[in-house]
């Protein structure tokens, strides 16, 4: 059974989910070539690079920082899954507004205009959410 799941995964993300894997092989790939080894979370390859900023999905492919916990690891491989399920609007629905979110809460608490404490539990735009619902589920 695990086979199937693991075969139906990539047959998914090959397909209906293709934008966001082709863009995760492109990344994968210049990642290797920069001399990166991958690892492999269940159905998904990833990549540990830096320290401490988190980590971003691509498709069947996560880029994490350096000793990740579980709880990230699970969290980006459920972007994986909204990948499949959202497939070709994922980078509109989620991708785009997941990075352009991130990038708003780094500024402004480095610039001191607000502090993290200030602003709204990570989790709580719908589709990081459900990014970590659907990890915490398949993911343990």
């Amino acid at each position: 059974m695990k086979i199937f799941k693991v075969v139906l995964f990539w047959v998914a993300s090959c397909t209906w989910g293709i934008l966001m894997t082709l863009f995760g092989a492109l990344v994968a790939l210049a990642l290797l070539i920069s001399g990166h080894k991958p690892k492999t979370f269940h159905y998904f390859i990833y990549f540990e690079v830096g320290v401490g900023w988190g980590g971003f999905e691509a498709g069947p492919f996560f880029i994490v920082n350096k000793d990740a916990g579980l709880t990230l690891k699970q969290h980006e491989s459920g972007h994986g899954l909204q990948n499949i399920i959202l497939g070709p609007l994922m980078p509109f629905t989620v991708s785009i507004p997941s990075a352009v979110r991130y990038w708003y809460r780094e500024i402004v608490v480095r610039t001191g205009m607000k502090e993290a404490s200030d602003l709204p539990p990570y989790d709580s735009i719908w589709f990081e959410g459900w990014a970590t619902q659907l990890g915490k589920k398949h993911f343990d």
